[in-house]
């Protein structure tokens, strides 16, 4: 039994004994670091019971506590809080069997399905730095969300259709000159987002021109030549013409090809894939039963829609009056088809807090047509990523790439590791994969550290450094450990030994990651790990520092600094694994 429950079974158990309180829930904090202790009881909320002041409840539980001395050594009174010290001896038990083989940090299953839709990237443009914080989000929380005990799935909404995707196309066709990424030398992905942005230079060139005579900007917006042909390749593709289809295919296999290639450098992964041109028509059978019951209604012109303003919204478009779709029509669909395929308990969207009123009409929607997925559908609003200069902008091409990112990163790395001449005698092979790992770990943290609620200002410079709070830093300390268990055997059996405070401040550090990880799961926030993972890191290298491992010449304090190491490690492993972190054994 974990050890907070044995105490708060034993606490309900005297407090019934002495106050005739059938039952009571006990809340057990975590002891302040100025104190003396490990887990504190607030008794302010037992006094109207007890009859009796703060200081002598406190007390008499605290007596009463040490009657059970395998499970608590000491306490202190403090005002109305009463501090309890943990018996070591179940510190060193659970450290011990940490360290055992069969040891797990993964939560048995809990029979719970959940769902994580992350990435869902345009097929018009490549990755960049707002991609990236999503996926590494979505990846992370789909991790933490498994080791919790659920059974998650991972999917991957690709927006391979709509009026973005045929500026691209139209681009090309315009101005291409039948350019391929075998002709250009480029991914397949940067060379359709090229087209992307050759799209809104003509179109703002056009807008201008048209401003030039004299003509307001919204009506050269309506006399637009580009855009009117950008609308009507949406019509061509929505009746499967021939030639438009045989050009979406080639430019979106292009693209696919680039973002596998980055994906799989980036260390995310999906367990399937839907693609918008499959269902959006779904959504437009969705819209026809809609308005079939009445929750959808069509105006003059032909265009179908729902009045959501006793929500609190407004009324929203779900068909154009040319026939053609727009997001939520396809999204409709895309949840539909989820539940058919896994029936799950949850269905998390990963999705930008731009996003967040196009899911309240989601949801709401979904809710008027009493769906049964309707209640479980959430989206978790993460922030967006800034640079210095301000907001990126895809169709300008003020972006930072994710493939460029990802080389700055790994260019760095091999810098600063040079510099600091901590890569003797490895061979070119070694280095670069060290250089990776190291790049790719600085981001991933540096992203994930973050609540996702928050925005992120990306500075590159303060991305790379590798001092303090960075993934290296905890790279650096996985390596260390590595280096020292390399040195040693583990120690068969623990013999009992007093713990020093270093040594029982990093047992709890490392017992504290199963209250984290569930609390995190539930917070649907991988950033209470990558925090927590800071703070094992922290604590490890106090002990370190303090306390000799491989040259204490007790053998039995030795063993235990030996297996709080590999219980160190193991715990980091568990963290790196849930954040995507590659883990260094040499550094």
């Amino acid at each position: 039994m974990q050890i907070e429950k044995q105490l708060v079974a034993l606490l309900q158990k005297i407090i019934h004994e002495s106050y005739g309180l059938p039952s009571f829930e006990i809340k057990l904090e975590q002891t302040k670091p100025e104190f003396e202790g490990d887990y504190t009881l607030v008794v302010f909320p037992l006094l109207k019971y007890s009859k009796k002041s703060a200081e002598t409840t406190a007390d008499e539980i605290g007596q009463e506590l040490l009657h059970e001395e395998h499970l608590v050594s000491s306490f202190q009174v403090v005002k109305g809080f009463l501090n309890i010290s943990v018996n070591q001896s179940l510190w060193l038990s659970f450290i011990d069997t940490t360290t055992l083989d069969s040891f797990s940090a993964k939560h048995s299953f809990n029979g719970n399905t959940i769902m994580v839709e992350y990435s869902s990237p345009n097929t018009n443009k490549p990755l960049h730095l707002g991609h990236i914080r999503n996926n590494l989000l979505g990846y992370s929380l789909s991790q933490l969300l498994a080791y919790a005990g659920n059974e998650v799935y991972k999917v991957n909404l690709i927006n391979d259709r709509g009026i973005h995707i045929c500026k691209s196309m139209l681009a090309w066709m315009k101005f291409g000159n039948n350019e391929t990424p075998e002709s250009s030398g480029k991914k397949g992905d940067h060379l359709v987002g090229k087209y992307y942005v050759e799209f809104d230079k003509a179109y703002k060139n056009e807008l201008a021109e048209l401003k030039g005579r004299g003509i307001t900007e919204a009506d050269a917006e309506k006399q637009s030549v580009l855009m009117e042909e950008a609308r009507e390749l949406l019509i061509k593709w929505e009746a499967g013409d021939p030639k438009t289809i045989e050009v979406w295919r080639m430019m979106n296999n292009w693209v696919y090809a680039g973002f596998e290639k980055t994906y799989k450098r980036l260390g995310v992964s999906f367990d399937k894939y839907y693609y918008e041109s499959d269902t959006y028509l779904l959504g437009k059978k969705e819209v026809a039963a809609g308005l079939a019951s009445g929750i959808f209604y069509k105006s003059d012109d032909g265009s179908v829609w729902i009045d959501l303003e006793e929500e609190g919204l407004d009324k929203k478009l779900l068909l154009r009056s040319d026939g053609t779709s727009v997001y939520v029509t396809q999204d409709l669909g895309t949840a539909q088809m989820k539940f058919d395929d896994f029936g799950m308990n949850q269905s998390i969207y990963v999705v930008g807090n731009e996003q967040d009123y196009h899911f309240k009409v989601l949801f709401s929607i979904c809710k008027k047509m009493n769906k049964p997925y309707a209640d479980k559908m959430v989206h978790l609003s993460y922030g967006m990523v800034d640079l210095p200069s301000g907001k990126m902008k895809s169709r300008e091409g003020t972006v930072v790439d994710a493939d460029d990112l990802m080389h700055t990163m790994q260019a760095t790395a091999a810098e600063i590791t040079a510099a600091l001449g901590k890569t003797e005698g490895m061979d070119e092979q070694e280095l670069n994969l060290l250089h990776e790992q190291i790049g790719l770990g600085a981001l991933k943290y540096y992203l994930l550290k973050v609540d996702p609620g928050k925005r992120i200002l990306f500075n590159p410079q303060e991305s790379i450094d590798f001092q303090g709070n960075t993934g290296s830093f905890l790279q650096y300390t996985f390596a260390r450990i590595s280096s020292l268990l390399r040195q040693t055997e583990t120690p068969i059996c623990l013999t009992k030994t007093d713990l020093l405070p270093q040594e029982k401040d990093l047992a709890k550090e490392i017992y504290r990651f199963n209250a984290v990880l569930l609390n995190a799961a539930q917070a649907l926030s991988p950033a209470l790990i990558a925090n927590y993972t800071y703070d094992l890191v922290k604590s490890y290298n106090r002990f370190y520092h303090d306390l000799p491992v491989l040259k204490e010449a007790d053998e039995a304090k030795k063993a235990m600094r030996i297996v709080l190491s590999i219980a160190t490690k193991k715990r980091l492993a568990s963290c790196f694994d849930i954040l995507g972190i590659p883990q260094i054994e040499r550094m």
